[in-house]
């Protein structure tokens, strides 16, 4: 594994651009390789068996492009599959995890809301981290069906995603929750709309740059990091064969991008 090599990234569609945005801002010089699975987005409502099985296929595919290290910029792939992709491949594997523990750490009203698909809201590892930091605090659990899907389509601030929102907002503002966690990556790219859905006292945690930080440590752990002076480069495929996907990845990394298709990967079976 070389320094100079490329980090990978991956989520089930496009949502994951907002971690790959905070790791340009805390990396500037390093390559980075995304894959959108848009063709199988979103994963919250996929069988577990389907997910581990896109994630290990996507993790070798960005192993044979030399990436050397990964981030699940998606936590229903991380709830699901992680376990199973740190077993099978050696290369450092950052993943993501809905903020809690900061959450826990902001509230003054003693209730926080993890706004997540409902796969991850059933995973063992929310349940752990419900375990380790509510027991002084009341958290709510909020799946938002249908969000991930407005984010695909680039429809981030029309009517039908306003009244998603305000649906799945609203009954926790009723019950005094003063802390929104962002818990899926599709997300912070509604964070303005939250943001003026929930009012000005409610404070809205993303994990993105938590998460970008901790892939710089993990490379400077293991000697990984870049030490070239040149810009990174980014590159883009997708499962989507679809204009409307390289359109959206555009809009939201507010820059025209080449999308490439990703081969077809046979699913790799989880072990």
């Amino acid at each position: 594994m070389k320094a100079l090599n490329p980090i990978g990234v991956f989520d089930s569609g496009v949502g994951g651009l907002s971690v790959l945005r905070e790791i340009r801002r805390e990396l500037p010089g390093e390559h980075l390789l995304y894959v959108a699975d848009s063709g199988h987005a979103p994963y919250g409502d996929k069988p577990a068996e389907l997910i581990q099985a896109r994630a290990a296929a996507i993790v070798e595919f960005l192993v044979s492009r030399h990436a050397k290290a990964i981030v699940v910029a998606c936590n229903t792939a991380t709830g699901v599959a992680i376990r199973m992709l740190r077993a099978r491949f050696s290369l450092p594997i950052i993943a993501m995890e809905p903020a809690v523990k900061p959450a826990v750490t902001h509230t003054k009203s003693g209730v926080i809301a993890v706004l997540a698909t409902s796969r991850t809201i059933a995973s063992e590892n929310f349940a752990k981290l419900h375990e380790r930091f509510g027991a002084n605090v009341q958290i709510l659990m909020q799946a938002c069906p249908g969000l991930v899907e407005q984010v695909e389509a680039g429809e981030l601030s029309g009517e039908k995603t306003r009244a998603l929102i305000e649906r799945y907002v609203a009954p926790l503002l009723a019950q005094g929750a003063d802390t929104i966690v962002l818990g899926c990556t599709h997300y912070p790219f509604l964070a303005a709309l939250i943001r003026e859905i929930a009012g000005p006292a409610v404070t809205i945690i993303d994990p993105s740059a938590a998460i970008a930080r901790e892939l710089r440590r993990r490379l400077e752990s293991a000697s990984l990091l870049s030490t070239g002076t040149r810009a990174g480069t980014e590159q883009f495929w997708s499962s989507a064969r679809s204009d409307t996907t390289r359109a959206v990845i555009s809009q939201l990394w507010k820059a025209d991008v080449d999308l490439l298709y990703l081969p077809h990967v046979p699913d790799a079976p989880p072990d």
